[in-house]
């Protein structure tokens, strides 16, 4: 007998000390990216152009960041809520390691 999915329980423990936690808010021409980085007091935040390769830039900045803070990074993981085309940056993001999500609107509660 085949169990159901049950998305409360997580296939890997989150280690805090050395891992990205990143969301996205995306529209068509930009991106606003927060991130908890191990090893810094601030909270980053940042706007970008919507650019795949910039988000993997400042994945990378943060990941070094943290390095330097003592918090050698092991997994970077990243969630959005993603509508219409917006499915490609996931196939995008795991191709260079980082661990995407991409959460369809209308699976969210409101």
């Amino acid at each position: 007998m085949s169990q159901s999915f049950d998305a409360s329980r997580s296939l890997a423990a989150l280690e805090q000390d050395n891992t990205i936690i990143a969301v996205i808010e995306m529209s068509k021409a930009k991106w606003l990216v927060a991130a908890l980085v191990p090893g810094l007091k601030r909270q980053p935040l940042k706007k970008l152009d919507a650019d795949a390769p910039a988000l993997l830039k400042l994945l990378q900045r943060w990941r070094d960041e943290a390095g330097r803070a003592g918090h050698p990074i092991k997994r970077i993981a990243v969630a959005y809520e993603a509508a219409g085309d917006g499915f490609w940056l996931v196939r995008w993001l795991r191709a260079h390691d980082i661990e995407a999500y991409a959460i369809h609107p209308a699976s969210v509660a409101v």
